[in-house]
């Protein structure tokens, strides 16, 4: 990429939180003109990079270098309630000295706060109606507005900016599927600098190229995310037949050097006994004892070495392997016979006014989705019993397992085992144990303390807790649970989930991810609970 053309770099950055945690050592990055993807397993320090192109953090050497204005939508987003839109959205000073204008105030102070944004309220309303918030008044406040709004009016405030780099941090979290939409069009009309970390599949095939930030530095891709893993199949393939070459070479070079020792094993028998019977003069037998035991040597050292560069292509070839584990369990207990009623909601009324009617028989999958605010959140709390409805009956036939949103499930202060085995009192430790080493925590990793887990590692501990609880789990509910989640973890679950022989409930915006669950029927909550059609 030449300097010429690149927007933001990045040279030797090193940084660390305060506590001495390393994130990025002697960092190099280059980003151009265009859509990049930017993504990595969680805890690789992607959001932490974007914070340091924003200028939010600074580096403890190195140096961040951006061309032009920056504009950063970061992963959380808290705005206070009383603040008006058209204060989140920077235009208030403005748009107040133009209505000051327009009734006739000639101070002269208006007309420097408009400067030549005369057309600013037109604009405000064309970047709002492309991002489906043309119902959203500027005089309303943000305590009005969904959280997905919110989100939505965060890129507005950046789209009239018009920033010459523009950093989205999983910006389609909690957006619903009309919203998501409208965030993807956006980025797809993007013309400058654009860097995106996203889990959203949909999102990254919108983008022009991945950066994938791995092991401290960066590769990249040209083309969309299926182009990426395209190429990671074909690399990783031929990466996989390497280490078996290696492998063999490995084993050919152990058994040479076992043969040349059992070789030279054998001369130094027939030399002794040769010495012993004296066919020689003395003199001419150590003469040849020592050029046997030399040749020997070099001999030994050779194979020795040849087994040794052996063993290093071979680590070599293993490193170019990555190591993404897939959760792998086997859950007879949580299975439900095809035609077994499983949950009934009986004309329930929820709050904030939604209705849901439904029986779920057998391993049904069912995937439940609607807009914000649609009350999806508040029907999974009130199937599990944490609300109460406001009419009618709910009623589980088998033992159920919520996991919410906010993964707070589990205790902080005590350790991965510990908090599984007061689910499943029961369970032998051991058997927990090695449970949890298919769920990916391994050796002393079950003794680790909740609150030290990253995002990715917290979603899998709770998803270890429901699924290894006692009773088994015969309806599993989860609410929007590739949220924060990298594209390797929910990888992960999707694979755990396969593996899972209850009843699935899910409330997610997440279409690619409910496509790979075998979804058997899709629900729409939109007032009234309905059947939907396959998305």
């Amino acid at each position: 990429m030449s300097t010429s053309t690149t927007h933001v770099v990045c040279h030797r950055v090193t940084f660390a939180w305060p506590d001495g945690t390393p994130v990025l050592t002697d960092f190099d990055l280059a980003v151009g003109p265009g859509r990049t993807g930017l993504i990595g397993l969680n805890g690789t320090g992607k959001s932490t990079l974007l914070r340091l192109i924003a200028g939010e953090l600074t580096p403890l050497s190195g140096t961040v270098g951006v061309s032009g204005e920056v504009g950063h939508l970061p992963q959380t987003i808290a705005l206070d309630t009383a603040r008006t839109v058209d204060e989140v959205l920077g235009i208030a000073r403005t748009r107040a000295a133009l209505h000051a204008i327009e009734a006739g105030d000639p101070d002269e102070a208006h007309f420097a706060a408009v400067g030549d944004d005369w057309d600013i309220e037109e604009r405000t309303r064309a970047v709002l109606d492309g991002l489906g918030l043309s119902h959203i008044g500027l005089d309303r406040t943000v305590g009005e507005v969904s959280g997905g709004e919110t989100v939505l009016l965060r890129l507005a405030a950046l789209l009239l900016r018009r920033p010459d780099v523009l950093l989205l941090d999983e910006p389609t979290n909690n957006l619903d599927l009309d919203a998501r939409r409208r965030l993807h069009d956006a980025v797809a009309a993007w013309q400058g600098v654009l860097v995106v970390v996203s889990h959203d599949r949909e999102l990254l095939e919108r983008v022009d190229q991945i950066a994938d930030l791995r092991d401290g530095a960066v590769r990249w891709f040209g083309g969309t995310l299926s182009a990426y893993e395209e190429a990671l199949a074909v690399e990783q393939g031929a990466a996989e037949r390497m280490v078996r070459v290696a492998e063999a070479d490995v084993r050919r070079q152990r058994r040479e050097l076992i043969e040349a020792h059992d070789k030279l094993a054998g001369r130094a028998r027939m030399g002794r006994k040769a010495f012993e019977n004296k066919r020689e003069p003395k003199a001419v037998m150590n003469a040849r004892k020592r050029a046997a035991q030399e040749s020997a040597g070099k001999h030994r050292v050779l194979h020795e070495e040849r087994l040794a560069e052996a063993r290093e292509r071979l680590t070599e070839a293993e490193s170019a392997v990555r190591d993404d584990d897939e959760i792998r369990v086997d859950l007879p207990h949580t299975a439900v016979p095809p035609r077994r009623r499983v949950l009934t909601l009986g004309a329930v009324e929820l709050r904030y006014g939604a209705r849901a009617h439904l029986e779920v028989q057998g391993p049904e999958r069912i995937a439940l989705v609607g807009s914000n605010g649609a009350g999806k959140t508040t029907l999974l709390r009130t199937v599990a019993g944490e609300l109460a409805p406001v009419a009618g009956e709910v009623t589980a036939h088998v033992p159920l397992r919520h996991l919410p949103q906010r993964l707070d499930i589990l205790d902080e202060s005590r350790s991965i085992l510990d908090n599984v085995r007061e689910l499943a009192p029961g369970t032998d430790i051991q058997r927990i144990r090695a449970q949890l080493a298919r769920f990916l925590f391994r050796k002393g990793r079950p003794d680790q303390r909740v609150g030290t887990l990253s995002g990715g590692e917290r979603f899998r501990a709770s998803l270890a807790a429901l699924m290894l609880a006692e009773p088994a789990p015969q309806l599993l509910m989860l609410d929007e649970p590739t949220n924060n989640l990298d594209l390797n973890s929910v990888r992960q679950l999707t694979t755990a989930l396969e593996s899972y022989r209850g009843a699935l409930v899910v409330a997610s915006h997440d279409v690619p991810f409910l496509r790979g669950l075998g979804i058997t029927r899709w629900l729409r909550l939109d007032g009234e609970l309905t059947e939907e059609e396959p998305l």
